[in-house]
């Protein structure tokens, strides 16, 4: 499923609302093939909106998206090819099934959406477990019994069952610590790297954005306002954005990715 053009998601006019607010109105944005692109703003900017939007979770009022060169609308399951088996979603909390083991999270897709015998579905789950860095006993453990990094390693196990060109996280190290938290990035990084993924991430986090992301998209007033690198968008002259990242945490994070 290549797109000639290299984008991998394409959004135009997209408008959600909840009632009589509207949260995205008029959104437009193209994420490129191969990227890790990070979108920030402020909280209700409607980020994790957008996130759920793109991948069908949430009705929206006007606009059309773009997955992978196929309109999201036209996804008809007679053609056997849903898109939804070209994406995996990395939500903030993990999101797992608090009643499956570890295995049986990650093997639930596979179970789902393919033929596969019983055999070769246990075995792409151990090779997800050893691929996310999590041990091979976690396997057998159910996520009350597992750390919050552990948590979210097989959430993104998960996530890759199906071997997605696109992967979604919404605030992938929320809630770890800063070596747990860079311990992430650079599994993403590295599995972008390794894997040829399309990355799409909703964050906070300033050192996830100058450590991992190629491009950063500001949400703002319902759209993006802006899209591009991180040394684009500091000299932008969006007061939320000058704020953001020339503000102390801002410039901790910038003076630490160039020394």
């Amino acid at each position: 499923m290549a797109n000639p053009e290299n984008i991998a998601i394409s959004a135009r006019g997209v408008t959600v609302g909840f009632g009589s607010q509207l949260v995205l109105d008029g959104l437009d944005l193209d994420v490129r093939q191969g990227e890790i692109i990070g979108f920030v703003g402020p909280s209700g900017a409607g980020k994790s909106v957008l996130l759920r939007t793109i991948v069908g979770l949430q009705s929206r009022r006007g606009g059309t998206i773009e997955v992978l060169g196929r309109d999201i609308d036209d996804n008809d399951a007679g053609k056997g090819d849903r898109l939804e088996k070209h994406w995996g979603i990395l939500f903030q909390s993990g999101a797992l099934f608090s009643s499956l083991t570890v295995a049986q999270n990650i093997e639930l897709p596979l179970q789902e959406h393919t033929s596969l015998s019983r055999g070769t579905i246990e075995e792409l789950c151990a090779l997800k477990i050893g691929l996310v860095g999590l041990p091979e006993e976690a396997s057998t453990k159910y996520p009350s019994e597992l750390s919050g990094g552990m948590k979210k390693r097989a959430g993104l196990a998960r996530a890759l069952a199906l071997d997605p060109e696109i992967l979604f996280l919404d605030e992938p190290t929320a809630g770890l610590d800063p070596i747990g938290a860079t311990a992430f990035d650079e599994l993403i990084q590295s599995l972008q790297q390794n894997l040829g993924l399309t990355v799409f991430m909703v964050t906070h986090d300033l050192d996830s954005l100058h450590a991992i992301c190629d491009r950063v998209a500001v949400l703002g007033d319902k759209r993006v306002i802006v899209t591009g690198t991180i040394d684009e968008l500091r000299r932008h002259g969006d007061p939320w954005i000058k704020d953001y990242f020339h503000g102390q945490r801002g410039r901790a994070a910038h003076d630490a990715k160039t020394q």
